[in-house]
């Protein structure tokens, strides 16, 4: 069975399962989706939650925060990881957008990307979000489930992404990317997967090569 044809029977069952799921960071407008995938990076988004209210309410947007210090920035963030390189970041990208784009989030995923604090997989799921942008953002989940499920062999996030944009049809890219994560969260883990309740296990590389006791590297 090609990736392609992988994808025609593994999209539906995850679209049932999962229906309009998006992300999990607790947002209103594109500022606050902005601060917070920005944080969320080697974080979870349970403790970004915890974290946001208190931050919305002291920088409430892109104006706000450009005029902060990152030292005043510091102790609204300091239970995330890497609180001192975030703080610097979110301060340098506020800035930017009130410098080149008139206090407005740039909508295309390319522009986001010459943002400070946001690469590639963070322009991608702010775009697909707000937007609906036809883009996929490769995470740890996304790249393990997809190439446990054989829908890419890429070694890295940006070959992972490149087959999948290439398999997955544009209309389904962005919620393909939040159906995917919640898979490989909460059912298709790096560690035990459940694989006994799997509806992929006749397709799944992974599962096919346990009796081969193989080993397959995470990301």
């Amino acid at each position: 069975m090609t990736p392609k044809e992988k994808v025609a029977r593994i999209l539906p069952i995850l679209e049932a399962r999962y229906g309009n799921a998006t992300t999990e960071l607790r947002y209103e407008n594109p500022y606050q989706l902005t601060v917070a995938v920005v944080l969320s990076a080697q974080c979870t988004d349970v403790r970004v939650n915890q974290t946001t209210p208190a931050f919305f309410e002291r920088f409430p947007d892109f104006k706000t925060l450009a005029q902060a210090s990152p030292e005043e920035v510091f102790p609204y963030i300091k239970s995330i990881s890497y609180p001192n390189s975030k703080a610097q970041r979110l301060v340098e990208l506020a800035r930017a957008v009130m410098t080149h784009y008139q206090g407005e989030l740039p909508r295309e995923a390319e522009a986001l990307q010459k943002l400070p604090g946001i690469g590639r997989k963070s322009a991608n799921v702010i775009a697909s979000v707000l937007w609906e942008a036809p883009v996929i953002a490769v995470d740890t989940h996304v790249f393990r489930v997809s190439r446990r499920l054989g829908l890419a062999k890429g070694s890295t996030p940006e070959k992972v992404e490149e087959e999948l944009t290439q398999i997955i049809p544009p209309q389904y890219l962005g919620r393909a990317h939040h159906w995917l994560i919640l898979f490989g969260r909460y059912h298709c883990t790096a560690r035990k997967p459940q694989c006994g309740s799997c509806p992929f296990t006749d397709l799944c590389e992974y599962y096919q090569e346990q009796g081969k006791q193989a080993t397959f590297s995470e990301v």
